[in-house]
């Protein structure tokens, strides 16, 4: 097909277990050895099944027998749990590490930022390291020079671009990198979680400018462990499981299917020993569980829609009044905010022993994107005493799916806070006209208008 930019087929990797790691090479070495790798494939191939059991014993599969294919323009998102082989995938895709079976047919240049420092060179500076990358792409160097001043500028580093790669730090080393991957206009662009160690602004300007690169008609594969930012980037995800493809297809059910199996955060647990379940001899926490608007217990939650934490306890010993109380962390370890049940019943009204159900409704267009996770309790006010306090007892994600008509409407860059209200708006129309400077204010505006 013309659309076709990747098709993978039969992909897999192995690696040898303790294998020794190879000692620093020099750029020679390192461009002999880019020259040679497609006669080192040719010779693997013509050895055929020449390898010996003995070599195989200490081996593993980092990713086995992956196919699919991707599209001119296809924003796809790669998730999975750690050691599921997201990486090796893009390594294999971007040449630095070659398969050890099946092919990846690519059309179109390739940019990668898959690790701090892949494709620069420490002792070269950043200016040089900028052509070097441009030419690797198998860019001119009139384009190259066409781009540089807007990618230095992106990447901050103007101050230290006739430095030695060598001397930066971290954060610059990456900024560049970055800035080289997604300016140099490769056809196909591969981008790894290395984003998470760049600051919040930083991380801000990456993700706009990855939305950016899918807009103009770019291939991108995106790998993270962030499923908001996969879901407000990619149409398309992949999850991989053991080195294999678990699912593909449209982001919101990937992402779904991802957090409501056990390879991801989980939105239920229950406590089938009431003699391990948190408590006393008052009350015991027997289940804990996300429900979405319909009902279901569910790790994914659509920004738009409530959302009810759910408690289920045994009240063993009768005669106290019994709150059921929580806290909810987002992924930065920020509180977002503590609920406890108010009601002058529930805090005057003994509990009777037996079992019970207590659910708290969150309200639809409060929380933002992330993860939320539950920290629940029960407590006693009159007198104060707290019977279990239940540490990150389960979590859930809070999904955005971009429709425009949540609290950031047709808004996609980063929205600050831990919150996200929808807000009542209203806007008045003061005057008539072009405003002119000195004119006095109206005492009496008149209100035209409304929106949320």
């Amino acid at each position: 097909m013309d659309n076709v930019y990747v098709q993978v087929e039969g992909l897999g990797k192995r690696y040898r277990i303790g294998a020794k790691r190879q000692r620093y090479r020099t750029i020679r070495e390192t461009a002999r050895d880019m020259a040679l790798a497609p006669l080192r494939r040719a010779g693997r191939l013509l050895a055929g099944q020449a390898q010996g059991a003995a070599d195989l014993t200490d081996t593993m599969w980092a990713i086995k027998d992956i196919n699919f294919s991707i599209g001119q323009g296809d924003v796809v998102g790669i998730i999975g749990r750690n050691g599921a082989g997201k990486s090796t995938l893009l390594k294999v895709l971007s040449r630095i590490t070659e398969p050890t079976e099946g092919e990846a047919r690519i059309r179109g240049r390739v940019g990668s930022l898959l690790e701090v420092g892949t494709g620069f060179h420490p002792e070269l500076t950043g200016r040089e390291n900028v052509y070097l990358s441009g030419a690797v792409l198998g860019m001119r160097r009139f384009e190259i020079h066409r781009k540089f001043d807007e990618i230095i500028d992106f990447a901050g580093v103007e101050k230290f671009i006739e430095t030695p790669l060598k001397h930066y730090s971290s954060g610059m080393y990456l900024r560049l990198a970055f800035a080289v991957a997604a300016h140099l206009e490769p056809e196909i662009l591969l981008v790894d979680e290395v984003l998470a160690v760049g600051d919040a602004e930083f991380q801000r300007k990456c993700l706009n400018k990855m939305e950016s690169v899918g807009g103009q008609g770019r291939t991108v594969f995106y790998v993270s462990h962030n499923m908001p930012t996969v879901a407000r980037l990619c149409q398309r995800t992949i999850m991989l499981h053991q080195g294999q493809v678990a699912m593909d297809g449209p982001t919101r059910e990937v992402v779904s299917a991802y957090l409501t199996s056990e390879l991801g955060t989980r939105a239920m647990r229950a406590w089938d020993d009431p003699r391990t379940a948190p408590g006393n001899e008052i009350v015991r926490l027997r289940a804990m569980r996300v429900r979405d608007v319909h009902g279901e217990v569910s790790d994914a939650i659509d920004v738009r829609q409530p959302v009810g934490i759910e408690f289920e306890y045994d009240v063993l010993k009768g005669g106290q009044p019994l709150v059921p109380w929580f806290t909810l962390t987002n992924e930065e370890g920020v509180d977002v905010f503590s609920a406890l049940n108010h009601a002058p019943a529930v805090d005057a009204q003994p509990c009777s022993p037996g079992r019970h159900r207590s659910t708290a409704w969150i309200p639809a267009n409060l929380l933002t994107e992330g993860t939320m996770v539950i920290s629940p309790a029960i407590l006693t006010n009159h007198p104060r005493h707290v019977h279990f306090y239940e540490r990150d007892a389960v979590a859930f994600q809070v999904i955005d799916p971009l429709a425009g008509d949540s609290a950031r409407g047709q808004w996609t860059g980063q929205m600050a806070g831990v919150v996200r209200p929808v807000l009542n708006w209203e806007t008045e129309h003061l005057t008539s006209g072009p405003a002119q400077v000195g004119t006095p204010a109206l005492e009496e505006p008149t209100v035209t208008g409304s929106n949320r």
